[in-house]
C-alpha cells in the first residue's frame, strides 16, 4: 500500500508533509492527497520522492503492487468463504422456517 509506505519512509526521514510538498513544488493539501492515494503521483514526482527518501522508486512501487495484490487476493478469498457460509446458513434457516410453519 503505497500511501502507508510513503508515509512511513517520510516519517522515518523526519520529514513533514510540508517538506515533501516543497520538494514537489506543490501545496500541502495536494501532497497529502498524493500520500493518501487520492491523487496520482507522476513519474517525475516519483523520482524526486525517491531521491529525498533515499530509496529506489521501484522499492516503493513494487511494495505497493505486491502488498495490494496479496491484500486483494486475501480479501477475495475471505469474501468467498463468507458467501459460502452465508449460503449454508440461509439454507439452514429456510429449513428451520419450514419446520416452524408445519407445526
Amino acid at each position: 500500500m503505497i500511501h502507508l509506505r510513503l508515509k512511513y519512509l517520510r516519517k522515518q526521514k523526519g520529514l513533514k508533509q510540508e517538506d515533501m510538498a516543497k520538494i514537489l513544488s506543490t501545496d500541502v493539501s495536494s501532497y497529502s492527497r498524493k500520500e493518501n492515494g487520492k491523487s496520482k503521483i507522476y513519474d517525475v514526482e516519483w523520482d524526486k520522492l525517491a531521491r529525498i527518501l533515499e530509496v529506489p522508486v521501484d522499492e516503493i512501487k513494487d511494495s505497493e503492487d505486491s502488498e495490494d495484490s496479496r491484500l486483494s487476493n486475501s480479501i477475495i478469498e475471505n469474501l468467498q468463504d463468507y458467501i459460502a457460509f452465508l449460503k449454508y446458513e440461509n439454507k439452514d434457516l429456510k429449513t428451520e422456517l419450514e419446520k416452524l410453519k408445519n407445526k
